[in-house]
């Protein structure tokens, strides 16, 4: 068995006409009653060629997060690929499919009115693409490149580091934001430590409390950033599927610390100091 090495030249790293890079100027998801981008955000230094993963249950913010930050860097022309996003159908008479915005996605779309979605022409500000499998081969270079979500066979969830690793060299100075599934219990995607392999920003959503709308973001490893993140924990709420409401920093019950319960005589209660979520606004 033979194998046909390629050859590499050398990398020259001191040239005179090389100079720092700054970083990748990407606007995160904001509070709709302030406007203010999520505080976090301050401390986090993305760069071209970057990953960011939102690691999040199901139906837990992670489509939302996805099309605000194509809403928020929509001057960029971002590129959306996404399971749910794009429907096809079939001409009768050809058998020819064309594709076609999902109804949900397109509603969604519609009702955030406040983000200008099209150029004055009234072309599409991004660019939608009907890919469900074989993200890497899609990337488009140089620019924010979005993915909801990639969905990889049981038997196959080792593979997620490859993949992010495959998107990650293909996107020259663009960034790619990619949503994972993430069971309820998990600390990680679905991959486990594959999924963090090539990831330079991670972000985990779960439900903060009873309600199905209230949401608990943990800002996960983060590769570049100004103050230490890492581990910090942030509530808010989802309305109608369309707007972040109420951002803010929480911290683990001093009661019940992050328990949900405490203890009453021989027995153990529901934590009212913090209504049963495990987190108190800091």
């Amino acid at each position: 068995v033979y194998k046909v090495v390629t050859q590499v030249k050398p990398v020259v790293v001191f040239d005179k006409s090389r100079e720092r890079n700054p970083p990748f100027e990407l606007i995160f998801p904001k509070d709709f009653e302030t406007g203010m981008e999520m505080d976090f955000a301050n401390y986090i230094t993305i760069r071209e060629g970057d990953v960011i993963t939102l690691g999040g249950v199901k139906n837990k913010g992670k489509t939302l997060l996805c099309i605000s930050f194509c809403g928020e860097n929509i001057d960029r022309h971002p590129v959306l690929m996404g399971n749910e996003y794009t429907k096809s159908i079939e001409n009768k008479e050809t058998g020819e499919l064309t594709h076609i915005p999902a109804p949900r996605f397109y509603n969604r779309l519609v009702d955030m009115d406040w983000i200008n979605w099209v150029n004055g022409d009234g072309t599409d500000k991004f660019q939608l693409m009907p890919v469900k499998e074989d993200y890497a081969e899609h990337i488009e270079r140089d620019r924010i490149n979005i993915i909801d979500w990639i969905n990889l066979d049981a038997n196959q969830l080792y593979d997620i580091g490859r993949v992010i690793e495959d998107i990650k060299v293909g996107l020259g100075s663009g960034i790619a934001i990619i949503a994972l599934q993430k069971s309820t219990s998990s600390d990680t995607p679905r991959g486990g430590q594959f999924a963090k392999d090539f990831t330079d920003c991670e972000l985990l959503l779960d439900q903060f409390g009873d309600s199905g709308d209230d949401i608990l973001l943990t800002v996960g490893e983060v590769k570049e950033k100004t103050k230490p993140i890492s581990g910090k924990t942030y509530a808010y709420t989802i309305w109608n599927g369309i707007k972040i409401l109420n951002f803010r920093e929480v911290v683990k019950c001093p009661t019940c610390y992050g328990k949900k319960w405490k203890k009453s005589g021989n027995t153990s209660i529901p934590c009212d100091d913090c209504y049963k979520s495990g987190y108190v606004d800091k």
